[in-house]
């Protein structure tokens, strides 16, 4: 009698010990608050995407689409306060890759607990400049037509023209985008990631006719839902979008950092963009 006593004491304890060690293994869980401004809305086909890196290594933080914060998230609460910096990415909303995208948009380091995240892991645009000109070097006759009203061009008229911008390279990912704003909304002149090349869109200008070495276009053809063409720029509004690769949007995207105005003079007159850094998002990011 007194050994089965003994017995079920001891089997007591040891279920007791085990539960113990159960508990003291459980993972155990923190709230990690996202409070971002200036985001936009990806579309359907993409998400944004946090990351905390713990030991050098990228953590998910989880997925989102919506751009109303604040935004908190139940992480491992171990990791989180290992974690040394928090990253902000553009991702597939179907992503096979369990690895942070190129499209790194946002990074910060924690200082105790909280982390003021920005735009510079994309490039540092604090000296952001450039100039533009009025100009149609594909009318299909080569020659003048009086309608130099019709194109818009990145850089310094000349023959060749030549690159007049102060800004960034680009890491990949991301591209720069020329803007005019029509009458209807953002009509695009195309992407680039070189200033001294034309960029690899031409559907709205002539064909017989080869563009300059520089990023722009002229409006002639095949002109948007809205728009009439030929596009009279005088007056208009010109961007510098910086553009998510690859990217789904036929609008520009968050990150305008030059804005211009076009005058009423063609070429040889210039046009300065002004810097639109306050379109940059940034945010806190808290533990």
């Amino acid at each position: 009698m007194i050994k089965k006593m003994f017995l079920a004491i001891l089997a007591i304890g040891i279920f007791a010990t085990s539960c113990s060690n159960d508990d003291d293994n459980a993972t155990t869980n923190a709230n990690l608050t996202l409070d971002l401004n200036g985001l936009e809305a990806l579309g359907s086909d993409y998400v944004y995407e946090g990351w905390m890196i713990v030991n050098g290594a990228p953590i998910s933080t989880g997925t989102f689409s919506s751009v109303t914060f604040p935004q908190t998230f139940s992480v491992n609460a171990d990791q989180l306060s290992s974690a040394t910096r928090f990253v902000l990415s553009i991702e597939p909303a179907n992503d096979p890759d369990p690895a942070p995208a190129d499209t790194k948009l946002l990074v910060g380091d924690f200082s105790g607990n909280s982390a003021n995240v920005n735009t510079d892991v994309v490039g540092d645009f604090s000296t952001a400049a450039g100039a533009f000109f009025l100009r149609t070097p594909t009318d299909e006759t080569g020659t003048n037509n009086g309608n130099d009203e019709n194109g818009v061009w990145f850089g310094t008229p000349g023959a060749p023209p030549t690159p007049n911008f102060v800004l960034p390279e680009l890491p990949a990912g991301w591209a720069y985008e020329g803007w005019v704003v029509g009458d209807s909304g953002p009509i695009t002149t195309g992407t680039f990631n070189a200033f001294n090349t034309a960029d690899v869109f031409d559907d709205f200008s002539e064909t017989s006719q080869a563009g300059p070495p520089v990023p722009g276009e002229d409006f002639f053809l095949n002109a948007p839902t809205g728009e009439t063409f030929p596009l009279d720029v005088r007056g208009r509004t010109v961007v510098i979008s910086v553009e998510p690769v690859p990217d789904n949007s036929p609008a520009p995207f968050a990150m305008k950092p030059l804005v211009g105005t076009a005058g009423q003079d063609t070429a040889p007159a210039t046009y300065n963009f002004g810097q639109n850094l306050a379109s940059l998002p940034w945010g806190e990011v808290t533990r």
